[in-house]
């Protein structure tokens, strides 16, 4: 029992963590000795140092995987796939926290409670990656979805922010019933929601008829609830005009750490699911879409914020790759396709904020940045490039192993896709550095100094993306790791 404790221990903290987190803010805010700003602030490092914590009982307990596995292999399934993926989404929620200190600060943001709604759709996150029953995965999904609502509607001054979290709210809502429905359609044909229990029905037996219609539009309903929550087309209508209204850091959360925990959680379902090839199709039509209306959509758009949200989409599109495969290539080229991702996207919205302090908010404003802000050009112009698949960034390392995996399954017709896809994706980001580096601005702009917490989680992510092609052998020797025990 000690053992089963000290295996959750991550997950026990980051709970009793959220809840003094809470009850600090609710306190402290009504006591006249504090100010707001103060207050947000120190929940705000204080929410950090959690998630860090968190993060040092995760790789303290890796030893503990196997007696977790043991003890709670009934809902929740422990094993290195479920470990480092845990770390890569602790690691993107620090790094989205970090972003939140000078936004507080420069936005005059005084919801404390904002911080709070962070750590609490981590927690169900990380009971996610795990889920090893249809029970587990939808509670985790609804769980995180409900504070993901509130977060982007957290900036009560700003109609924006109010639109996008209405919009999501809305939306949100016909996914989880569809997914709802199609686990209870799996169980009325089946009579089992455990992924093992539905491995051995789907594979050792023969089902047909009313079973087998059953069966399939479960297995549709799932894949197409999972794809709305990481803005895979053709369920992506919501993804830009919430990523725009909503404040920066969360926009830079809802794009990455819903993207790990469901590729995580439906890279377990395809494995014990793929009955009659009906995912590895579904995902194969929806990489295709999600490459193409990536690329040509973001070319059309003017604001700073909007092409990110295409950008999204259309590396969703890359992702999926990995699933429509159904080989343990495909699975490794998924993870570093996720971890590449992750990377740019910290880094891609750690600038975005400092850059919008001065209210820039269309591409024409970026005119001439690299005369009064070299740095920040140069880097933003990387993580550009490293988004179009330009060697030698992570970008192309991540689009390489992707494709390479999909013409080893004899996927030829994807593979050219996403190349003529990246290909024609380069044309915007060249044309963002262009404006960058050539363009005269309307007006010059004078944009104020970085503060250190973005400073340094730039040097982090910039230092990855440019050092993996040359140096790719612990990501590529990690990754196969992971994608050999999903399959074990």
């Amino acid at each position: 029992m000690f053992n089963l404790f000290l295996a959750v221990s991550p997950e026990i903290f980051i709970i009793n963590a959220t809840f003094i987190l809470l009850i600090h803010g609710v306190v402290f805010s009504t006591s006249k000795k504090d100010d707001y700003p103060p207050l947000v602030s120190n929940v705000g490092w204080l929410g950090l140092l959690s998630v860090l914590i968190t993060l040092l009982l995760l790789a303290a307990g890796a030893p503990l995987l196997t007696i977790a596995h043991l003890f709670w292999n009934n809902f929740l399934r422990r094993d290195n796939f479920t470990y480092f993926c845990q770390i890569l989404l602790l690691l993107s929620t620090a790094g989205t926290i970090s972003m939140c200190f000078d936004f507080f600060e420069k936005e005059r943001f005084d919801a404390s409670e904002f911080i709070v709604l962070i750590p609490l759709p981590t927690r169900s996150m990380l009971l996610m990656i795990p889920a090893h029953d249809l029970i587990a995965m939808y509670l985790a999904i609804e769980l995180q979805s409900l504070c993901f609502y509130v977060i982007a509607a957290s900036k009560r001054k700003s109609e924006f922010s109010t639109e996008a979290g209405s919009k999501y709210l809305i939306l949100g809502a016909f996914p989880s019933g569809i997914l709802l429905f199609g686990c209870s359609m799996i169980y009325g044909s089946t009579g089992a929601t455990h992924f093992d229990q539905l491995a051995k029905i789907l594979t050792g037996y023969e089902i047909t008829g009313a079973r087998s219609s059953g069966i399939f539009m479960g297995i549709l309903f799932i894949a197409v609830g999972s794809l709305f929550k990481i803005t895979a087309v053709p369920f992506h209508m919501w993804a830009p005009d919430i990523y725009e209204g909503s404040p920066t850091p969360v926009t830079a959360f809802l794009s990455i750490a819903p993207k790990i925990s469901i590729s995580a959680n439906m890279s377990r379902v395809s494995i014990v699911a793929s009955y009659g090839g009906t995912l590895q199709q579904i995902f194969f039509f929806c990489s295709i879409a999600s490459m193409i209306l990536g690329a040509l959509a973001a070319m059309a758009q003017t604001k700073v914020k909007r092409p990110l949200a295409h950008s999204s989409i259309g590396h969703v599109g890359y992702i999926r790759t990995g699933f429509s495969c159904g080989t343990i290539e495909g699975i490794q080229s998924l993870l570093i396709g996720i971890f590449i991702y992750a990377s740019m996207t910290i880094d891609a919205f750690a600038i975005v904020p400092a850059l919008r302090q001065t209210r820039v908010k269309y591409i024409a404003d970026l005119g001439a940045l690299a005369k009064t802000n070299p740095i920040s050009a140069m880097t933003f112009s990387i993580t550009m490039f490293s988004y179009a698949g330009i060697p030698p960034l992570a970008g192309f390392c991540s689009k390489f192993y992707l494709f390479f995996a999909a013409l080893g399954c004899g996927a030829y017709f994807l593979a050219p896709v996403g190349v003529v896809t990246s290909v024609i994706g380069r044309f915007y980001y060249i044309r963002l550095a262009k404006r960058m580096f050539f363009d005269r601005p309307r007006t010059w702009i004078l944009y104020e100094p970085m503060d250190r917490d973005k400073s340094l989680l730039l040097a982090m992510t910039s230092s990855f993306i440019t050092s993996s092609f040359p140096y790719p052998s612990p990501l590529f020797d990690l990754t196969h790791q992971m994608a050999l025990s999903s399959y074990l």
